[in-house]
């Protein structure tokens, strides 16, 4: 755990944690966004929109979807990693470290955005809720033959 958000914890630990809870929580391994993504890919695919490499390793942040041809990056966003305004939330135990911890998502989010395009390349952020909707998604997906149209 990086020193800010230890700095938001007491003595820069969790305490009141029991040694049982304490290995549940760091036994729990990310399994990125699957689902949401899973709902994209299958859009984009009854779309007929092809040429993109999923979670390309050699750009920065790593996008979901990245479109080379066209220098396109598409990240899908969790409303609770990422601090969605609608839909995400702060856990009440320990608030002070979860909202650094969303916050610092946050800024390295809009740090990596502009990062990529001052480098030149078109950066789309979608939220996870708005996947949940599939006329929703056929948005997104129109939002996406649109940048890599242009």
């Amino acid at each position: 755990m990086e020193r800010f958000l230890k700095s938001k914890l007491e003595n820069g630990e969790f305490v009141g944690v029991t040694p049982t809870r304490s290995r549940i929580m760091s036994s729990i391994r990310g399994k990125s966004n699957r689902s949401t993504e899973r709902i994209l890919r299958s859009a984009l695919i009854r779309a007929g929109i092809r040429g993109w490499k999923l979670h390309a390793a050699n750009i920065l942040g790593r996008p979901d979807f990245f479109f080379p041809e066209q220098n396109v990056a598409v990240f899908v966003d969790g409303c609770f990693w990422h601090g969605c305004a609608r839909c995400g939330h702060v856990p009440k135990p320990r608030s002070d470290f979860w909202k650094a911890k969303i916050q610092r998502n946050r800024e390295r989010d809009l740090k990596t955005t502009n990062l990529l395009l001052s480098n030149g390349t078109r950066t789309l952020r979608v939220w996870e809720h708005v996947l949940r909707s599939p006329e929703r998604v056929r948005g997104v997906v129109r939002r996406i033959q649109r940048t890599l149209g242009s």
